[in-house]
Parts: structure tokens; sequence; C-alpha cells
């Protein structure tokens, strides 16, 4: 009879012995540690590790733990096919549709990995970032006091970390107003005229930020505008609002402006898109991928399909901060 044991995760004996999980996931497939399936997860019971402990097997590394990737034999492994397809790649924050592109690219490419998208606005991206939460984080914030993007914010939000700025595109902010404009808005002060209907987006993200610093420098009082305080959390969701005439105006990117009917798009402002990483990741090879991507044409000939994007930096770095 077999003694009495605990089932461990992975991730439960990667931290016990000190490496990757990856490490662990090789260990089982080429049968150094004896593993069983609950589901679609892989368990390691507590003796078995500790006999492998015992044996003096634990010190040999399958492949180099600073790429953060597994080798292509582990991902052959039938009984690892469904636990690894569900461990972290690259986590990549924002809500704009070239990066579901980017993330798609990441995939399929020979040295890729899995990405996972989380559809978080630039400020709390890059909070994720900052908690390591998150690989990667997109981000579209102006500096009125420079006139400048993304640089200032970085610098402040990433307190004591270098960070690489890498461009994505540029894009067009404006104003989703009905068709044909019946209530003639035009510019930022026609948001305080009597009768107009405003939704706001949320707290952090890049086009709040337009817009809260837009009323600032032209000293608009936002208590004057009828519904700042009414959130939606994406330029579509804004931009539905105004096709279903709920409200009369809100902020977005013209992309989303082409996807809604009965809309007009009121241009404003170009904004530079742009991906934030740490300093400290740019020469891993899953990293390294990201910015072959980004260079490539058939990447940038996708992004040129959709419109609404300026993509002659696509893929440069455009500062370090």
């Amino acid at each position: 009879m077999r003694k009495e044991s605990n089932p461990l995760t992975p991730a439960e004996i990667a931290e016990i012995l000190k490496i990757s999980k990856y490490t662990v996931y090789e260990m089982v497939k080429r049968g150094e540690l004896p593993a069983y399936r609950v589901g679609k997860k892989i368990r390691v019971d507590s003796h078995d590790l500790q006999e492998y402990i015992d044996k003096g097997k634990g010190n040999e590394p399958v492949f180099d733990e600073q790429l953060g990737i597994p080798s292509a034999s582990l991902l052959e492994s039938p009984l690892l096919a469904v636990e690894t397809t569900q461990e972290p790649g690259l986590i990549i924050c924002g809500q704009d549709l070239s990066l579901d592109i980017l993330g798609r690219y990441l995939e399929h490419h020979p040295a890729g990995v899995r990405a996972y998208r989380q559809n978080l606005g630039s400020f709390a991206g890059l909070l994720a970032l900052y908690q390591d939460r998150a690989d990667l984080a997109a981000i579209h914030l102006w500096d009125s006091d420079s006139n400048s993007y993304n640089i200032p914010y970085v610098r402040r939000l990433l307190p004591g970390i270098p960070a690489v700025i890498i461009h994505l595109g540029c894009r067009m902010q404006g104003f989703y107003v009905a068709r044909g404009n019946p209530k003639n808005i035009q510019q930022w002060e026609d948001l305080i005229q009597p009768g107009i209907r405003f939704v706001n987006r949320e707290a952090g993200s890049g086009t709040r930020v337009l817009i809260d610093e837009q009323f600032r420098v032209l000293g608009i009082n936002r208590q004057m505008v009828k519904g700042y305080e009414n959130l939606e959390f994406s330029h579509l969701a804004v931009a539905s609002a105004v096709s279903r005439g709920i409200v009369d105006v809100s902020v977005g990117n013209e992309k989303a402006s082409m996807q809604v009917r009965d809309i007009d798009f009121i241009p404003l402002r170009r904004e530079r898109y742009e991906l934030v990483i740490k300093k400290e990741d740019i020469n891993r090879a899953p990293f390294q991928v990201v910015l072959e991507i980004l260079k490539s044409s058939a990447f940038k000939t996708e992004l040129e399909g959709l419109g609404d994007y300026d993509l002659s930096e696509t893929g440069k770095i455009v500062a370090e901060v």
C-alpha cells in the first residue's frame, strides 16, 4: 500500500525546487518525475517528489530559463498538451484591435508564445506592468504641459523601473456625433452648451485623460458637462450610445466610428498609441519576437487594411525611460 501523499501542482513543485514550471513539465515528460492528470491538470504526489529529491535529480536544466519559454519537445507531450496551453505566455494590456492581431501573430510565430489579452485602459495597464501582472501595456496618454504622449506618464507610473516605449501607430481621436451632426458639435466648448448630453470614459483610460486634460487647459468646468459622470468602458460602447440616441456626443478613436452605424466622426487630435515593456525584458526571446512582428510587412499590411492607422513608425523604439 502506498503511503499517504498530497498532490502538488507544477507551480508548487517549481517553487519547492526553485526552477521554472516548464522545467517541471519537461521532467514529467521525460519520466523522471511521476505524474498523473486530474481532468485537464497535471498533479504529482508529494512522496514521488521527495523520492526524486532524494535521488538527487533536481539539478538538470532542460532549457534556457532566461528565455521563459518551453522547449519544442515539451509541446509535443500528449500528457502535457492541455496543461501547457494554460500556462502564461505574454500578457498584453490594452483595448485596440491591433493588439488582438499582434497576439495572433505571436502565437503563430515559430518562436512565439501564447498571448493573453487584458482589456485594460492605459493607467490600469501601466499599473499591471508595475505590479508584474502584465508583460506589455499599450497606452495613449496625452500630457498637456509638454504636448507629448506617453513618456511623461511612464516616468511617473513606473517609478524606478527602466522601461522601453515601442511605437504601434498613430490614430485620430475625436467626437462621435449623430449622422449629419444635428447639434453642430465642433469643439470642446460645445459640450457645455444647454441640452448637450455626453457620455464619458472610465478614469485612467487614455481617452478620459485626453478629455480631462482638455477641460483643464480650456478652463471648462466638468460639472457643467451633462453626463460627465456617466461612464462606458470602450470606444465602441460610447459610439453605440451616440448611435442609439442615448447621448449626443462622446469621444473616441476614428476606427470605432467606422464600425457603428449612423454616427459621424469629428477629428480633434492625432494621438500616439505605443507599447511599454520593462527594459530588463527587451532581449528576452518572446519580446524579440514581438519586435520582429511589429516591424514585419505582413503585420503592417493587415493593419493598413483596417484603416485609421499611421504606421510609418511602427516597431520603432521611441524612448527608453
